[in-house]
């Protein structure tokens, strides 16, 4: 097929969902939630999957924490996106260790690297729940970072689940945002859980910069 057939078809495919989105009904948030109830627990099933797998490529948490909120409402959602994080920052933590740690092992006399790797793996469980709490560090990617770095597996995924929870219970409760615009209490706890991550990584900087002198003035 030539670029100039498939440039046409490609704009006569948009031209149709374009025509569809404003002529078929779009269904509500009550219709949405009375459809998943209808389909029982495998709404709740097949929403974790997704939720899981999905996540490990860089998605925003953000779009399924607002859908399990709408789906599933807030007891269920709340339990059904927090599982899932857990099982996606696993997952992702688990794919970089396979197959970046020996590239980061090999580059750790270069000083960014070691600096990273040391934050990460000395912080332990607080300094990814400080990151994990800061909204605009992107989930996934840490996830990938966690996992090059010599940060073992379970505190990492401790401070992940931990970080995550302010978070998704304040998106999932406020799951009727995908009605409107922001609220403006999402906003102000997306603020507050900034505040908090940065107050933890100021912590774990601090105490590593204690031990460093420490030892430091032991050697010397």
């Amino acid at each position: 097929m030539s670029r100039r057939r498939k440039l046409i078809v490609a704009l006569a495919l948009l031209a149709a969902l374009v025509v569809a989105g404003l002529v078929l009904p779009v269904p509500g948030p009550a219709q949405l939630r009375d459809w998943a109830a209808g389909a029982g627990p495998m709404t709740a099933v097949l929403f974790f999957s997704a939720y899981s797998l999905l996540t490990v490529a860089p998605i925003p948490r953000t779009v399924f924490n607002l859908a399990a909120g709408l789906l599933l409402g807030n007891a269920a959602g709340i339990g059904v996106a927090l599982a899932a994080t857990g099982v996606s920052g696993a997952l992702g933590f688990g794919l970089a260790r396979l197959l970046g740690r020996d590239l980061v092992a090999a580059h750790l006399h270069r000083t960014p690297v070691r600096v990273v790797n040391d934050r990460l793996s000395g912080g332990g469980v607080l300094a990814v729940t400080s990151l994990r709490l800061i909204p605009v560090v992107p989930f996934a990617p840490l996830g990938y970072c966690c996992g090059i770095s010599s940060i073992r597996f379970w505190p990492y995924l401790a401070g992940t689940v931990l970080g995550s929870v302010p978070g998704t219970v304040a998106v999932v409760v406020l799951g009727d945002a995908l009605t409107g615009g922001t609220p403006p209490v999402l906003i102000a706890c997306y603020g507050g859980f900034a505040l908090l991550g940065g107050l933890g990584l100021l912590k774990v900087v601090r105490a590593k910069e204690r031990s460093t002198a420490e030892v430091a003035a032991v050697t010397g």
